[in-house]
């Protein structure tokens, strides 16, 4: 974050308060400098306004749910075997006794893996799924950008740029928006 600040004001003494329109290139000013401008965008919103988010937000409450489904009824299998073994405790031989006791912790622990790993599953599945729509959301991005000749597009997401000068920054969250959406 600091480097970006950095470089942002490390190009403000080279920008002129000149206007253009968001389609006009850069002009080269009487005394060599050039008016540098850039982009901003939320990108967090950018993403959840592409259709292939709502896409795969699905695809993973599906799979969500099919895990949860399945580790609610391990638990009320667990819970059926526990209560028997309850109920039996008093009168079982101490080899059938520890034998269901051992049984339980073998299916507890399973248990417990078998959460592990669907929470494992379930984030590999996110994080692949959302890294596909970066890939998509940075083309369209650099494709805007070099349209209008942008030295840099800065991320406005958790208030990184308090402040946007309107007459050197272009904001780029519609564009962005209707190109996604195409």
């Amino acid at each position: 974050m600091k480097r970006i600040l950095l470089f942002l004001i490390a190009l403000l003494p080279f920008a002129v308060q000149a206007q253009t329109t968001d389609d006009e290139q850069p002009q080269a000013t009487t005394d060599n400098t050039s008016v540098v401008r850039f982009g901003y965008l939320s990108y967090d919103s950018a993403m959840t306004a592409m259709p292939e988010y709502a896409i795969a937000q699905k695809k993973l409450d599906v799979q969500r749910a099919a895990f949860e489904k399945e580790v609610q009824r391990v638990e009320e299998e667990f819970n059926q075997k526990y209560e028997l073994f309850l109920d039996g405790q008093k009168e079982f031989p101490r080899t059938i006794l520890l034998k269901r006791h051992n049984e339980l912790q073998d299916m507890m622990q399973r248990n417990i893996e078998f959460k592990a790993q669907a929470r494992q599953e379930l984030q590999k599945a996110e994080t692949e799924a959302i890294n596909a729509l970066k890939v998509k959301l940075n083309n369209v991005v650099a494709t805007i950008a070099k349209k209008k000749g942008l030295a840099v597009v800065f991320n406005t997401d958790a208030n990184a740029c308090p402040f946007i000068d309107p007459d050197l920054g272009v904001d780029l969250q519609e564009e962005v928006r209707l190109l996604l959406a195409k």
